[in-house]
């Protein structure tokens, strides 16, 4: 792989901590790491990408996703239902996918989030009809060719037990487990610059028993891999803790080992000051998915309070059914606005919703090798061109990326390797992978 070396931008964000912002900066990448960054650096033989009028950042991360529902926009019956109607109008959609269905959903949502700016990404599959496995995701995601976080969901309790799925939706909670070994032993790399690191996710409080939560916090601490749940997401998922339990959201999480470093929860909305000071305390991430909440009216995160409080935030886009849309660039714009309409038009700064979108996500998910543009950090790297009509008029080229765009990167690498070229996706044919998109979804609406 031969030397990049990224010329003359208008500015490199490098995010490091002095959170330095280089005019006309350069970024030199050496075998999938970043060698330099600096101005007027020389490289032989190095490939010279040309950046002028262009902001370079990390590539940003995406810590909350249901690739499989990228097969489900916009669906007649959820369209304006809130989260567990919206569940229970999807769920028997669901489970008549297959391998093929995950597959082919998850390539089209990771090519979607590439095209977004996004070069890290989890994922949270919590459902395997009629054959389909964790690793139908991960070699759509090694052959669009983002870093990957997949995580081993799962729901146990069936409508027949009181719970939200169909009961053709859920598993044996001794096969899950079984599962879950066999995920994380087969995939899981925990080294630097890993492509794929395998979590532990089962679905949420209303799907799953209290002793599968705590087996899973177990099996996870025991292999050394993540734990990932949605968490506090609206006002029937707190009322639901509440009568069930007989406890807050926070307080059950608490309880079954779900607080510490190696957990993150999606949503977490409606988390009281008592669980803001229980994450910042315990260092238990968040993935805020502003758009979601938006579309299914579930509130506005407390994303102020938790920043505040020293809580690690990172942003999701969540899955496409409650979204509709994988763009990570959009979230980091509604993360800033949400704030300010809650909080005052000082609450949050674009910069800040810049490094909630990259060192917050990787705080969030445990990484310590990417997220800033500095030597030694993987080659993760966004090239925004700010020259075409979104910014046009821009003073403050860092601030315009967040407040107008442009929404779409035009350069993406990831460990070095070039994933969008001229705002192209670089490693697949993507006319071919919507066409097959479109076949399975009208099948399945057929």
């Amino acid at each position: 792989m031969p030397d990049i070396l990224i010329r003359n931008a208008a500015a490199v964000v490098t995010m490091n901590a002095a959170r330095e912002e280089l005019a006309g900066g350069d970024v030199l990448i050496r075998g999938g790491v970043i060698a330099a960054v600096g101005q007027r650096l020389a490289a032989e033989k190095a490939e010279v990408v040309e950046a002028a009028g262009c902001v370079v950042t990390p590539g940003l991360v995406n810590t909350h996703h249901h690739l499989y529902q990228t097969l489900t926009r916009a669906v007649p019956g959820g369209q304006d239902a809130l989260l567990f109607g919206w569940l229970k109008t999807l769920y028997p959609i669901w489970q008549r996918f297959g391998p093929e269905e995950i597959f082919a959903s998850a390539q089209v949502g990771l090519a979607e989030l590439a095209l977004s700016g996004c070069a890290l990404t989890s994922d949270h599959l919590y459902l395997y009809p009629n054959g389909a496995r964790l690793e139908d995701t991960i070699h759509a995601a090694a052959e669009v060719g983002l870093r990957f976080h997949p995580t081993r969901g799962a729901m146990s309790i069936g409508e027949s037990a009181g719970g939200l799925p169909p009961d053709s939706l859920v598993e044996a909670e001794a096969a899950i487990l079984k599962d879950m070994e066999r995920v994380v032993d087969a995939f899981h790399d925990s080294a630097e610059g890993s492509m794929c690191r395998v979590g532990l996710a089962p679905c949420s409080p209303f799907s799953v028993s209290r002793d599968l939560m705590r087996e899973a916090a177990v099996l996870a601490r025991d292999k050394g891999v993540m734990l990932h749940t949605h968490l506090a997401e609206n006002g029937e998922d707190v009322a639901w803790s509440l009568e069930k339990f007989g406890c807050r959201p926070g307080q059950y999480a608490e309880d079954l080992g779900w607080t510490g470093p190696d957990v993150w929860h999606a949503h977490c909305v409606k988390l009281d000051g008592s669980e803001i000071a229980l994450f910042a305390r315990s260092l238990t991430g968040v993935a805020h998915c502003p758009c979601s909440n938006c579309r299914l009216g579930s509130g506005i995160a407390p994303v102020r309070a938790m920043r505040d409080a020293g809580v690690k935030v990172g942003l999701g886009v969540d899955g496409s059914a409650s979204n509709d849309a994988g763009n990570l660039a959009a979230e980091m714009r509604m993360a800033m606005l949400l704030q300010r309409v809650a909080r005052g038009a000082d609450a949050m700064a674009a910069r800040e919703a810049l490094e909630i979108a990259t060192l917050g996500g990787v705080r969030v998910l445990g990484r310590s090798d990417c997220g800033s543009l500095e030597p030694g950090k993987r080659a993760d790297i966004a090239l925004w061109d700010l020259r075409g009509i979104e910014a046009a008029g821009a003073w403050d080229p860092v601030a315009a990326l967040v407040l107008c765009g442009p929404q779409r990167v035009r350069d993406l690498w990831v460990e070095g390797r070039q994933v969008v070229r001229d705002g192209v996706l670089a490693t697949l044919d993507l006319g071919l992978a919507v066409e097959r998109q479109n076949r399975l979804a009208a099948r399945l609406a057929g």
